[in-house]
């Protein structure tokens, strides 16, 4: 299919018309059930609008969540105050291949959406990560859920896949990295809500909680320095990953830096679900 379409996603497709007028119309759906349907609380959102709004040029923004449902995107940037109408201004996201990606129509209305497929257990080196990779380089804003996959349980932050690492690392420009953790879009779409079934539309009146906390800092070049004196005296199955030049990353102080990243941003975000009890 074209290389999923690559066409369709770029800004320029059609004078940009069919991209303005998705987001428009799902940017509304998004406003009225987060901001209207349900009841919504967010902590910290100036944060989230400021880098999405003014950041400084060039900078990328990479902004991870865990994932509670479905429709967690786009309805996480539904509440009040934040520009979701704005395709220019509207993140970049990976989605899962084999539900948004799963036929001509949904393929095209989700490039639209600016929305990246990512087949699951392919690896972080597969080839839609350089489109991602290349989003980043360009400045944009990028969301990912580092879990992986949509998890509707009041539990701890699981480990996080080692995609958005990797994206991290491989950055010409290192991005800023924001953690945001919510509650509530699983009630709004429950994976079980009639014979195991999802609910046809999204469900009204219930609590939706989100928790956006302060950007990240990783000194990425001294970091790659640390794993590679670590990675010296680690012994581990090779996938066979290739080498991240100019650096001299070989795959063992890839899997000690991409584990050290995924460790920092799971901890904030856990750090963000238990402080979810205070607001």
């Amino acid at each position: 299919m074209g290389r999923k379409m690559e066409w369709a996603a770029r800004e320029k497709h059609m004078g940009g018309i069919p991209r303005k007028i998705v987001f428009l119309a799902v940017g509304s759906v998004a406003k009225a059930v987060t901001s209207l349907l349900n009841t919504s609380s967010i902590h910290n959102a100036d944060t989230l609008i400021r880098l999405v709004r003014s950041r400084p040029p060039g900078i990328p923004l990479l902004t991870v969540s865990n994932h509670m449902s479905t429709l967690d995107d786009p309805l996480l940037w539904g509440f009040k105050g934040f520009p979701s109408l704005d395709a220019k201004l509207a993140r970049w996201v990976l989605a899962a291949e084999d539900i948004c990606f799963k036929n001509f129509l949904l393929t095209y209305f989700f490039r639209l959406g600016k929305c990246i497929p990512i087949t699951r257990g392919a690896g972080i080196y597969q080839e839609h990560m350089n489109e991602a990779l290349e989003c980043l380089n360009n400045g944009a804003w990028l969301h990912t859920f580092p879990e992986g996959k949509v998890s509707q349980e009041d539990a701890p932050i699981r480990r996080l896949k080692w995609g958005t690492a990797s994206l991290i690392v491989r950055a010409h420009v290192t991005p800023i990295v924001l953690p945001i953790v919510h509650c509530g879009f699983e009630e709004v779409m429950p994976e079980k809500f009639f014979l195991d079934r999802r609910p046809p539309f999204p469900l009204c009146n219930k609590n939706i909680k989100i928790i956006i906390g302060e950007p990240l800092e990783f000194d990425i070049p001294r970091m790659r320095q640390t794993a590679i004196s670590i990675s010296r005296d680690l012994s581990c199955t090779y996938r066979g990953w290739p080498i991240i030049s100019p650096y001299g990353l070989d795959e063992a102080a890839q899997r000690c830096l991409y584990s050290t990243i995924s460790e920092q941003i799971q901890t904030a975000m856990e750090g963000l679900r238990n402080a979810g009890t205070l607001f």
